[in-house]
């Protein structure tokens, strides 16, 4: 990933205390720890998005730290500030809440109201390359995942930039909804570590969603992981992300080529 930007990011110093982009009446010093609200605004509508940086975080140590972009579903989308309060009820954006100390930046966009992830991936790779810029993160170490809708836009922003993602976690996602359609481009990501989860009782996303994406990865040749939870509805992500195993398996991958 190009690590320079195509613009030029204002920093405001005001008092020695250095400002974060584009935080409008918000802004965030930029080594603050814990989890905080932030806008990018260069995107129209512009993308609000909560953003953790881990308790040993220092903006002037050398040290990088794995980033874990997390998308939401369709129940948590917003269009201001406030709205970001409810994305704490979920996934990783919960998780750093309750664990100060939990060892990744953690990135978590808000889509826009009325608005789908999978159609709009450009103001995710731009928050993306501004937060990498920006802050101490490990670029051979970004994970990607998301769940219902999140978990659609997962597959979308990684099919477009397969050469991005140390690996990629989609929770009760697809491809297309109610589609068995198979994207062209699908072995572009067969060296890439993915593992998919869903529900086998999902009525709202049908796991056949993950299971002919799967099935479309081995023929590719990838060592993809499925895990079917026979016992679980649409929500098979918050037994994912409670489970320990998922963030050292995670922590076990560098991006291709990195």
């Amino acid at each position: 990933m190009n690590k320079r930007l195509s613009g030029v990011i204002s920093l405001l110093v005001i008092g020695g205390l250095t400002l974060g982009f584009g935080c409008g009446d918000r802004a965030t010093p930029l080594a603050q720890t814990g989890q905080h609200a932030n806008t990018l605004r260069e995107r129209k509508p512009p993308l609000n998005y909560l953003l953790f940086l881990p308790q040993e975080y220092q903006e002037e140590s050398q040290d990088q730290w794995p980033l874990i972009l997390f998308l939401h579903g369709l129940g948590k989308r917003g269009s201001d500030l406030d709205s970001l309060e409810i994305l704490k009820e979920v996934g990783p954006p919960m998780l750093v809440e309750q664990q100060p100390d939990f060892p990744f930046i953690v990135l978590s966009p808000q889509c826009p109201e009325d608005h789908f992830w999978e159609k709009h991936p450009e103001d995710l790779e731009t928050l993306l390359e501004k937060v990498v810029d920006v802050y101490n993160v490990d670029a051979d170490r970004i994970y990607l995942t998301g769940i219902s809708n999140g978990g659609f836009g997962a597959w979308h922003l990684a099919l477009r930039n397969p050469e991005l993602f140390a690996a990629v976690v989609p929770i009760a996602g697809g491809y297309k909804f109610e589609s068995d359609e198979i994207p062209k481009n699908i072995c572009d990501l067969k060296n890439i570590p993915i593992w998919i989860f869903h529900g086998a009782k999902d009525t709202v996303v049908s796991p056949y969603q993950s299971e002919s994406l799967v099935n479309a990865l081995i023929a590719c040749g990838s060592q993809v992981q499925f895990t079917l939870y026979p016992d679980a509805d649409h929500d098979s992500w918050t037994r994912t992300y409670d489970n320990p195993e998922l963030y050292t398996w995670l922590l076990q991958h560098t991006r291709q080529g990195g």
